[in-house]
């Protein structure tokens, strides 16, 4: 079945996910379209989803969600945005830098649809938002607790892909964990190279380079790989090591028994985008442009369930201070092997 014909049904039986209130706001027709891993792993994609999902509950309008293939073509992205503008939705919401270009192309073509795109700041247009994340800063942070709790002196880095944006996650964890000891080994791995994504989902290939960084000394490793963060923390767990990690808790994510490797997570806020920009477009004070959140929007953040950092987190609550106020600058881009 063609996407087109795909998404019509979709759009034609799907019910409106929200609840109503008593006065639902007519104009407003929510639609948040996934890319690569989609909703439902805990991750990121739901906490897009939280923010959308609770304006429309506020103003009682309609809420579709769409989602897409790992191996989705800029083509077929651009016709689920193009599909979804046709259908009267409005406002729409892309999650994942992918709907850059096919976004772009779309608004230009509806100039009176709003559009946003989370973790994207290349586009721009009169009828778009973008909405990004100052993961860097939040990465830092959690740098600082794999390097306070090391004891091999020696922790890992594993990324889905190398694109800037999971940069900032290597550039940030790094910079914090040599912030506490400035002679500590980083290893640093990506699951897959671009044009190929799949090292967004693929929890197996993610436990594998976790098991070699372990294998190789390092006793606590971050991952900022979607959906493939499940078999890094599934690696700790068989080696009795720690995981870190990213998004949302995943330690209130995890079954009980990987619940005792996750040592925090780098938490991205991106519910706080969404909200806004949707509630922006229902009242009328919608303003295009770039919307960067990081620790001093509390945009991002690191978790402390499992009580793993007791009797650490001042330390972590100073630098994130530091960052907030700019005293500390965090990296974004990776320093050189």
């Amino acid at each position: 079945m063609r996407l087109a014909s795909a998404l019509a049904l979709m759009l034609a039986m799907s019910a409106p996910a929200v609840a109503q209130s008593p006065v639902p706001t007519q104009d407003v027709r929510i639609a948040v379209a996934y890319d690569l891993s989609g909703r439902g792993d805990g991750g990121f994609n739901d906490i897009a989803w939280n923010g959308a999902k609770r304006a429309a509950d506020e103003l009682g309008a309609e809420l579709l969600e769409v989602t897409a293939k790992l191996d989705d073509t800029d083509a077929e992205r651009e016709e689920r945005l193009l599909l979804l503008a046709e259908s009267g939705y409005d406002p729409i919401i892309g999650v994942g830098f992918t709907y850059s270009e096919p976004m772009a192309r779309v608004a230009a073509a509806f100039p009176g649809t709003h559009f946003a795109i989370v973790d994207d700041a290349v586009i721009s247009g009169p009828n778009i938002a973008t909405i990004t994340f100052k993961e860097h800063e939040g990465s830092f942070l959690v740098g600082i607790a794999a390097g306070l709790r090391s004891t091999t002196g020696h922790v890992g880095f594993i990324g889905a892909v190398p694109i800037p944006l999971i940069g900032r996650f290597e550039a940030g964890f790094a910079a914090g964990a040599r912030a506490v000891d400035p002679d500590i080994v980083v290893d640093t791995a990506y699951l897959s190279q671009p044009p190929d994504y799949s090292g967004f989902g693929d929890p197996a290939r993610g436990r594998e380079a976790a098991l070699g960084m372990f294998d190789a000394g390092a006793d606590v490793v971050f991952a900022a790989a979607g959906g493939s963060v499940q078999g890094v923390i599934e690696a700790a767990a068989q080696s009795g090591t720690w995981a870190i990690g990213v998004d949302a808790d995943m330690y209130l994510q995890v079954d009980d028994a990987l619940k005792p490797h996750v040592l925090t997570s780098m938490i991205k806020n991106a519910d706080m985008g969404t909200y806004a920009f949707v509630t922006s477009v229902a009242d009328g004070t919608f303003q295009p442009g770039h919307r960067d959140y990081g620790l001093a929007e509390g945009g991002v953040g690191y978790a402390t369930s499992g009580g793993f950092l007791d009797g650490v987190t001042n330390q972590i609550d100073g630098w994130a201070t530091r960052i907030a106020t700019g005293e500390v600058v965090v990296p974004e881009v990776p320093a050189a092997p």
